[in-house]
């Protein structure tokens, strides 16, 4: 919806056109996109549970898992709900201040994710190259300063983005040739200059997205390069089972943030974009609960643990 002012015409609301998907398969991809959402939602609140509830789970460790699966619960939240209600609408909009509000949060939560991601390749650096100090490196102090500090930062780059994008001007198109509210996506739509936006971008974008990689790049390399110091076959297949999950999921998630918003102008086709943020926004956070956690050796204790409690407590 577009109101006339004197001079231009405001935009009170914007069209998400969704995905690129044929009408007769939009039953389909709902059921599917509906069954993904519930599996990341029942995943991430059941490693939080454990976490919460099995003793042998609160170390360091676990503490940065709960606080990822939190993350990632609200990231898939933050446009799964709005995708799914749009799929059976007839007119898929939202309001411009619902937009501004999407796109922080999920600026907001992406953030907190790749911020936690280092907080947990720092810890498996200071467990296997540190281990008789582990304990004193990682205090819980250390710990909780660790995510305050992430969700900080977080809230600042989030706002400050907001904010930038809150001065712009928006005129007569207001159709978003995606399935949220994508940053990039409303730049491409405004009628104001926005070569501000695109510079905070790519400075922000170094520091946000870039550095944090490099720094679990450089934690890896460091445990690596101590294995192999001390060569076992005990060793390193402890060492390589505790990053390889971890960095599979950090190359998919790393790669498709850094590819669409360090270069906002790149001629991206619409559709691979949207299969890059369906990627990192949908399937990441439905896949880390299995990558994580539910493939752990720990959590699959503490699984039975708290099940057989249950159960025992219920038959007494």
């Amino acid at each position: 919806m577009a109101v006339e002012g004197r001079n231009q015409t405001v935009i009170t609301e914007f069209l998400l056109q969704g995905l690129p998907i044929q009408p007769e398969q939009k039953n389909l991809f709902y059921a599917l996109f509906l069954a993904m959402y519930l599996t990341t939602v029942l995943g991430n609140l059941l490693i939080i549970m454990l976490i919460q509830l099995d003793s042998h789970l609160q170390t360091p460790m676990y503490f940065f898992l709960s606080n990822l699966s939190f993350s990632d619960l609200c990231f898939s939240s933050v446009t799964m709900p709005k995708l799914l209600k749009n799929m059976q609408s007839q007119v898929p909009s939202i309001p411009y201040a619902g937009c501004l509000a999407q796109m922080y949060f999920f600026l907001f939560f992406g953030d907190l994710e790749s911020f936690l991601l280092v907080a947990m390749a720092y810890d498996r650096y200071v467990a296997i190259c540190f281990p008789l100090h582990y304990t004193t490196i990682m205090s819980p102090k250390l710990c909780v300063s660790l995510v305050v500090l992430s969700w900080v930062l977080t809230t600042l780059h989030a706002l400050l983005h907001t904010l930038l994008m809150a001065r712009l001007c928006f005129c007569a198109d207001n159709k978003i040739p995606h399935f949220f509210c994508d940053m990039s996506a409303l730049l491409k739509l405004s009628c104001s200059d926005t070569r501000v936006n695109e510079l905070v971008i790519f400075i922000t974008g170094g520091i946000i997205l870039v550095l944090p990689f490099l720094l679990i790049i450089m934690s890896y390399a460091r445990i690596v390069s101590s294995i192999l110091k001390v060569p076992s076959a005990r060793g390193i297949r402890k060492a390589f089972s505790t990053c390889g999950s971890h960095l599979s999921v950090v190359s998919l998630f790393y790669g498709t943030l850094i590819t669409l918003y360090l270069c906002p102008s790149a001629d991206n086709s619409t559709v691979k974009e949207t299969v890059m943020a369906v990627m990192y926004t949908v399937v990441t956070p439905m896949l880390n609960p299995f990558i994580y956690s539910l493939r752990n050796r720990d959590m699959k204790g503490a699984l039975r643990r708290v099940f057989f409690k249950n159960k025992t407590s219920s038959s007494v």
